[in-house]
């Protein structure tokens, strides 16, 4: 029976050998940095590789330190308080020199403790300067400020920001409507616009064109003088002239005073 019992405790011990054997490894793949701590003390971090470790004293925790990407929705109101549902995408990385003090100071999970309150609380301050048409109209001016402010706020925690795109951004239906409605109203004006330039330039082109006839008939007037009319005489009996067979009337005259014919007689 003891022989039994030395067995397996044997075997027992021997499980145990081998759980901590391969409990005294770990690895570190390409793209990560890792923070070894003994009994709750940081000892040091470690770069891609395997590294030795005390089993049951020591911990391993592990970062990427390639782009990240944190998904953030959050709602807001623009300067004229129109409700809006944004979806942020912040691509972050951290360096492995910096890997420490991000632990010491914010923990593995930086990205809900720090990365997303402050991306939230910098778009709702800017997009409050902006009345909800303007972010319609400029929204990539917004986004650039929203990435220069996190940006600028993150590196002093140690986490690189190498850019924020807004994926989504929506308001209310009834604000929707109510732009589409100003938008179709805005074109009608426009159109109404030209086609009142249209009939002003159509009038000032009849205009131009009466006033051009009128100036040629004041000419034309100033044209006729005593001279000219009896010029015009002078052609209207040459064109008679012109038309005359050679036969003189034969009778002319009334009652009181008559006429013999002169006319060729055959």
């Amino acid at each position: 029976m003891s022989n039994i019992i030395g067995k397996a405790v044997s075997a027992f011990a021997a499980f145990i050998l081998v759980i901590a054997f391969f409990l005294s490894f770990f690895i570190v793949s390409p793209g990560e940095v890792a923070i070894k701590t003994r009994l709750g003390r940081v000892i040091d971090s470690y770069s891609e590789g395997i590294h030795f470790k005390i089993p049951f004293m020591e911990g391993v925790t592990k970062f990427s330190i390639q782009i990240q990407r944190a998904d953030i929705k959050t709602e807001s109101f623009s300067k004229d308080l129109q409700t809006m549902n944004v979806h942020l995408v912040v691509n972050h990385r951290i360096q492995k020199e910096t890997i420490v003090s991000i632990y010491r100071n914010l923990g593995p999970d930086y990205v809900n403790t720090l990365v997303d309150p402050v991306t939230q609380e910098v778009f709702k301050s800017i997009s409050a300067k902006y009345s909800a048409e303007r972010i319609i109209a400029e929204r990539n001016a917004l986004v650039e400020e929203i990435n220069t402010e996190v940006k600028e706020r993150l590196i002093k925690k140690e986490i690189i920001v190498t850019d924020i795109s807004v994926v989504d951004l929506d308001f209310t239906d009834q604000f929707l409507r109510a732009v589409e409605e100003k938008q179709i109203a805005e074109q009608q004006a426009k159109m109404s616009e030209k086609l009142v330039e249209k009939a002003k330039r159509d009038a000032e082109s009849v205009v131009a064109k009466a006033r051009g006839e009128a100036e040629s008939l004041k000419m034309q007037r100033e044209a006729v003088t005593s001279q000219l009319i009896e010029l015009r005489k002078v052609e209207a009996q040459i064109k008679a002239i012109d038309k005359w067979n050679g036969i003189l009337p034969e009778y002319v005259g009334g009652d009181a005073i008559p006429f013999i014919s002169v006319g060729n007689k055959k």
